[in-house]
């Protein structure tokens, strides 16, 4: 028997607070490998020691595959995250969702804008059994709740700052 069950729907409850009121962080620590470069030889590990990846620049990006890259783990949290809040809402609605999947794919694109790089996105929602207007309200309503999507339509506050001491 496991442990392991879903949230309560209860978690969909709105919050009324006058300020951002933290529930989880996850922490992660990129090192550069071989080449010192974190894209292209890098291992990220989890402050808890659950992940544990090799980073590797994909073929299509001149490098030899064989790894994990930044593109694949945005778009698995993506994925994990409106999947799970999906979920919530067809609990909530009374819906049965049966082999739901959701994929996201996470492109690394230059920017003509100025001349750097962007990310974008696509989230595809398989709802084998639902009704197609049924399907299409609740990734729009799931559209509405993950923090995924929204960082990906408003943005996220960021902080990025040089610490003084040698990393440990």
């Amino acid at each position: 028997m496991s442990d392991l069950k879903p949230p309560s729907p209860a978690v969909l409850d709105k919050y009324r607070g006058d300020e951002v009121r933290p529930l989880y962080t996850g922490r992660v620590r990129v090192q550069g490998g071989v080449t010192g470069h974190g894209r292209a030889s890098g291992v990220v590990v989890s402050d808890d020691g659950a992940l544990e990846l090799d980073l590797r620049l994909p073929p299509s990006l001149g490098g030899p595959g064989g790894g994990s890259n930044p593109e694949q783990l945005l778009a698995a949290g993506y994925a994990a995250c409106f999947h799970g809040a999906m979920n919530l809402l067809a609990s909530r609605a009374g819906l049965v969702l049966v082999d739901a999947c959701i994929e996201v794919a996470v492109t690394f694109s230059r920017d003509p804008i100025d001349g750097l790089y962007l990310l974008s996105a696509e989230v595809e929602a398989y709802l084998p059994g639902l009704e197609s207007s049924v399907a299409a309200e609740l990734v729009r309503n799931t559209e509405r709740v993950c923090p995924y999507a929204k960082m990906f339509r408003n943005g996220i506050t960021h902080v990025v700052s040089v610490v003084p001491t040698a990393a440990p």
